[in-house]
């Protein structure tokens, strides 16, 4: 898929639904969200699924530079990781200009933590693990650790066949989803459990 610019909307709408944000379609598009955006702080999160109450901040995400998970993450890194450099998609890696979301999947490698026809989506963001905690299109919330960083795992209502787990970075998060692609042939396997088991890998090469 093409770099898109900030203002295109695919069909489906998962983050922030405001003027001047990119969004994903069913292929996981993220929001690219303008600058001065509010963005929700969650305070009091005891709980592994609770989402605690939301007081705002004012983050300027269009001002940070995130780590360009599509140019930056070397063949090595991601051979080490179980994933296939040649199979590289991009979803939304705009040519100049910051960017509030980097975003591009790969095909496993093999089939070291399951069978079937898989992609694993890479997510760098200036969004945080709180704007993540506050979306009401979120699922099966649980806290966990990912090589040292907290993070959290969770699934979109609207996407059966996908999990996330996002962590902790100075920019915002990574997220790293693992979804089937086809219904066809064997599923082996939990995405929740490979995308932690991707996520740990990657991690040590994503800056803290």
């Amino acid at each position: 898929m093409e770099p898109i610019g900030p203002l295109v909307r695919p069909k489906l709408v998962r983050w922030f639904r405001r003027a001047g944000s990119v969004v994903r379609g069913a292929d996981v598009m993220r929001a690219a969200v303008g600058a001065g955006v509010v963005v929700a702080a969650v305070s009091g999160c005891g709980g592994g699924a609770e989402k605690g109450s939301a007081q705002p901040t004012t983050r300027d995400l269009d001002s940070i530079v995130v780590f360009n998970v599509c140019s930056q993450l070397e063949d090595e890194a991601l051979a080490s990781s179980g994933l296939d450099p040649a199979t590289k998609r991009t979803l939304t890696d705009p040519p100049t200009g910051p960017s509030a979301w980097r975003v591009c999947n790969w095909q496993p490698a093999d089939d070291r933590y399951g069978v079937g026809l898989r992609k694993i989506g890479v997510f760098s963001t200036s969004h945080t693990l709180d704007d993540a905690r506050v979306k009401e299109d979120i699922v099966d919330v649980q806290d966990t650790m990912v090589v040292g960083r907290p993070g959290l795992t969770f699934r979109e209502k609207n996407d059966p066949d996908g999990c996330f787990v996002a962590f902790a970075a100075e920019q915002g998060m990574f997220e790293v989803r693992v979804s089937w692609i086809s219904n066809e042939g064997p599923r082996i396997g939990d995405v929740c459990d490979m995308a932690a088991k991707y996520a740990a890998n990657l991690a040590p090469h994503l800056p803290k």
